[in-house]
């Protein structure tokens, strides 16, 4: 079995740097995420930026079945050769964000891994969390800035909209951090593996959604001012404010970062109950 930096060499491949590829080249690491995802051989795996199929041998050996979705044309005859003793690999050649999660493994529940790009990070995260994708984990290796905003607590400097929307439906675990040297390129940044473990229905009970999720956009959108002027930003009246808080049990000067999913639910809820 070749390594990473065997491989890269083997096809002569060169890094697009539009595309952020950073390939894993510790072995370690790359079991550490296997075993991190809890992979089984019960298990519908979805990877996302196979790269050189480095991460993608090893949850062949432990998967059902893998598909991989790459974008990179180049790295299409690489995985396909290097992968082609393993009958439960599957490939698609394409763009994560626009391909349909849930038509992969039509009626099983997935588990989702991912060694993500930094710039495609937070769409791709979003747009499976938004679409409510049928998987039951997603660990993904990721910017540790961005990581430790999923994993936030409310209060802190790193809470935030991600932190809400991340949280509302999963539950996060840091699996391990990774230094810039386990890349070829090497990365400017340290990156961190994040285990998001769905949950059975959301953290809090939400009347409408799209109202909840507003909210949360102009709390933190404008996270030093109190709760009570994002919310006058929003178009209602000080009366009105003031009543909304006092029944959610919110004090007036608090600053929307501090609430917890629970309470931005709750808040929501009684505006949404009032306004006819």
């Amino acid at each position: 079995m070749s390594n990473t930096r065997e491989l890269v060499e083997k096809y002569q491949f060169r890094f697009t740097k539009s595309l952020g590829q950073n390939f894993l080249v510790d072995q370690n690491i790359v079991r550490d995420i296997v075993k991190g995802a809890g992979v089984t051989k019960e298990d519908y795996v979805i990877e996302i930026g196979p790269g050189v199929g480095t991460l993608t041998r090893e949850l062949l050996k432990e998967a059902a079945s893998v598909t991989a979705i790459e974008l990179d044309d180049k790295l299409l005859p690489i995985l396909k050769e290097e992968l082609k003793d393993y009958e439960n690999f599957h490939l698609i050649h394409g763009d994560a964000t626009k391909v349909q999660l849930d038509a992969v493994y039509p009626g099983k529940e997935i588990k989702l891994v991912a060694n993500l790009p930094y710039y495609v990070t937070t769409p791709i995260i979003t747009k499976i969390l938004n679409d409510k994708v049928a998987f039951s984990s997603l660990t993904i290796m990721i910017q540790k800035e961005v990581a430790e905003r999923m994993d936030a607590v409310p209060g802190t400097k790193d809470y935030g909209s991600l932190s809400v929307l991340v949280q509302y439906y999963c539950d996060t675990k840091i699996v391990r951090n990774v230094p810039p040297e386990s890349f070829m390129p090497r990365p400017k940044v340290d990156s961190t593996v994040i285990r998001l473990t769905k949950l059975e229905k959301p953290r809090a009970y939400v009347k409408d959604e799209e109202l909840f999720f507003k909210i949360v956009r102009m709390v933190f959108t404008m996270r030093r001012k109190t709760l009570s002027n994002n919310l006058k930003s929003m178009g209602y009246t000080r009366e009105f404010i003031e009543e909304v808080l006092e029944a959610a049990g919110i004090d007036l000067k608090a600053r929307g970062e501090t609430l917890s999913v629970e309470k931005f639910a709750e808040l929501s809820n009684v505006i949404k109950e009032r306004v006819k």
